[in-house]
């Protein structure tokens, strides 16, 4: 909703989302929401995939220059630090990346956690979320692309993977480590290379998952071609099979 505040400020929702908004985005909201998520026992709470939203949610909003935009930025600091804080005493504890197509995977996660820090200018979390990016990816190589997806999943453990990779290497370093780590990509710019998830029941909640891998799939594939050299042969396949998806 914000975002359309942003991108499309004539669209004919403004209004209504500004009202909608302003009814949630309130100190004392706030204040409960932050005595919840610090109440003992907690630690773990929407880690990581909602509080990588919270974080992308505060970008957002600090990206604005809209009056009412910063100040529902000003509303929501309290609980972005905490949230910072949490993740940063966590970060050293998590000996191995979540591999998951589902909401505990960590690449997903660090890669908008990694747009946040960037955005508000935390350099310390940035390098930090980095270094364990690094140390978790940096050696990994063939990975099982063809063991995708799973029943329920809504994110591609490892298109996602590469997502987030390319947020943390130079366009040449980063094109190597791709050709190690995804050699299935074709470059003759097919685009059939890799077969869209199947939803046979739209109803089941889990099911319908599918949906959403392909949709983050089509994201994470532009992701992924938009950080390559220029010539890369990879690029229209890349880009193909994020269309088709």
């Amino acid at each position: 909703l914000t975002r359309i505040l942003t991108n499309q400020p004539d669209s004919v929702f403004v209004n209504e989302i500004r009202a909608t908004l302003a009814k949630s985005f309130t100190e004392e909201n706030f204040a409960g929401e932050l005595a919840y998520y610090q109440s003992p026992g907690r630690a773990s709470f929407e880690r990581p995939y909602g509080i990588a939203w919270y974080l992308q949610l505060v970008a957002e909003l600090h990206e604005s220059d809209d009056p009412q935009l910063q100040a529902w930025r000003e509303i929501l600091r309290p609980l972005e630090s905490a949230i910072v804080t949490n993740t940063r005493n966590w970060l050293p504890n998590l000996q191995y990346p979540v591999r998951l197509g589902t909401h505990n995977q960590t690449a997903f996660a660090f890669g908008l956690m990694i747009d946040y820090a960037r955005t508000v200018g935390d350099t310390e979390f940035e390098t930090q979320l980095t270094e364990k990016t690094l140390s978790f990816h940096l050696d990994d190589v063939n990975c099982p692309l063809s063991y995708e997806p799973s029943g329920e999943d809504f994110l591609s453990p490892w298109l996602m993977q590469a997502d987030l990779m390319r947020r943390v290497m130079s366009p040449d370093t980063f094109a190597d480590w791709l050709s190690d780590f995804l050699p299935q990509v074709p470059v003759d710019g097919s685009r059939d290379w890799l077969e869209p998830g199947i939803v046979l029941d739209a109803s089941d909640g889990k099911l319908v998952h599918l949906d959403g891998v392909n949709l983050s799939r089509a994201w994470a594939l532009e992701g992924i071609a938009s950080a390559l050299p220029a010539g890369d042969l990879r690029i229209d396949a890349l880009l193909a099979s994020s269309a088709l998806h």
